[in-house]
């Protein structure tokens, strides 16, 4: 399986299986970005290009909201309309690129679930037109209801799906923080909070239920939260995603590691928890608050190179134009190339640089 070679492009069916299984028999993981604009979307697949790098573009809600258009009128219209962009984008660019992309949609709780309903409303018009899915995977977190609610449900739409080949991501256990609306966000002493930890068990029973429709990747949490919090008040037990893997492998009779782990809230993690969670077989990391900050920075940065342009068009003392400065080509090309760096570096944590599948 190690010498697994794709055509460049979105991957989807059993090309992602091939590469999830290349990623866990080569340790390493794949960074997941969340895109909301062309801009973030460039250099998504630029930084996998430079990094010989495979790679998981996803949106959230609020960002294929944006990318649609805040003036919008249907706000849940614009969320699938805006998906739906977002993927035509990557499927017409990514083969340019020479990269081997993954299209996700990040969390969908119980009330959002018409997105993916809309979504798959296109998805299915898309496969019947071209033979493939728009979408490699959809996320549907319902870790806010109980266990049976959260499997039963995510078990219907995988039942839609699984004849397209697409792939379901579930969440067992609470992610902390939040995220466009999803979540909740940490106060002193959550950390011990044992929703921030799936049971095994939990994940069993999970497993029992999907694995006869279709195929599911898990986000079990071990204390991750969304966002960066001050040291002490996030507790990562990356041990739980071994213990679970323990436990689906014992008790039906598989081979080691038989679950694909997703580690959402990655941002501000330490290299030696990423590194431990890959191990366990971990083959994608949610990095998105870091991922903006390095985008915020960079602009910052660029401004601060000579704010007058951005309160003037021209110098009020002497007439010099300022055009080059405020020109939204210069500062949004600073704050891509900051999500380059960035992504460069979580692609050397996680194993990924230099291990593309790509056939280039």
């Amino acid at each position: 399986m190690s010498g697994i070679k794709l055509s460049p492009g979105v991957i989807t069916g059993e090309e992602y299986l091939q590469l999830l299984e290349a990623c866990k028999e080569g340790g390493y993981a794949l960074p997941a970005v969340n895109v909301t604009g062309t801009n973030s979307l460039n250099a998504v697949m630029e930084a996998a290009a430079k990094a010989k790098s495979d790679i998981i573009i996803q949106m959230s809600n609020g960002g294929a909201q944006f990318y649609a258009g805040q003036g919008a009128p249907d706000a849940m219209r614009a969320r699938v309309l805006g998906s739906v962009s977002i993927a035509q984008h990557v499927h017409l660019l990514a083969k340019e690129y020479g990269i081997c992309a993954v299209l996700h949609t990040d969390h969908c709780n119980k009330k959002l679930l018409p997105w993916i309903d809309g979504l798959l409303d296109e998805g299915e018009k898309y496969y019947k037109a071209n033979g493939r899915p728009l979408y490699t995977s959809h996320m549907i977190d319902l870790s806010e209801e109980s266990l049976e609610e959260n499997v039963s449900i995510s078990a219907k739409y995988l039942e839609r799906m699984a004849p397209m080949g697409m792939s379901l991501e579930i969440e067992l256990g609470c992610t902390g923080g939040e995220e466009d609306g999803i979540g909740k966000e940490l106060e002193e002493g959550d950390a011990a909070d044992p929703r921030l930890y799936t049971q095994p068990e939990d994940v069993l029973y999970a497993y029992d239920v999907l694995s006869k429709i279709g195929h599911f990747t898990v986000a079990a949490s071990f204390g991750n939260v969304h966002g960066v919090y001050a040291p002490g008040n996030v507790k990562l037990r990356p041990e739980i995603l071994k213990h679970s893997q323990e436990l689906v492998a014992k008790e039906r009779n598989l081979g080691d590691k038989p679950l694909s782990l997703v580690f959402h809230g990655g941002s501000g993690s330490a290299k030696e928890q990423i590194a431990e969670a890959v191990s366990y077989g971990v083959f994608k990391m949610n990095i998105d608050t870091d991922i903006q900050f390095a985008f915020a920075e960079s602009v910052g940065a660029k401004v601060d190179e000579k704010p007058i342009a951005f309160k003037h068009q021209v110098d009020p003392k002497d007439g010099t134009p300022y055009k080059k400065y405020y020109d939204p080509r210069k500062w949004l090309r600073a704050g891509e190339e900051g999500m380059i760096a960035r992504l460069e570096e979580a692609m050397q944590d996680l194993g990924s640089a230099g291990r593309s599948v790509a056939s280039v």
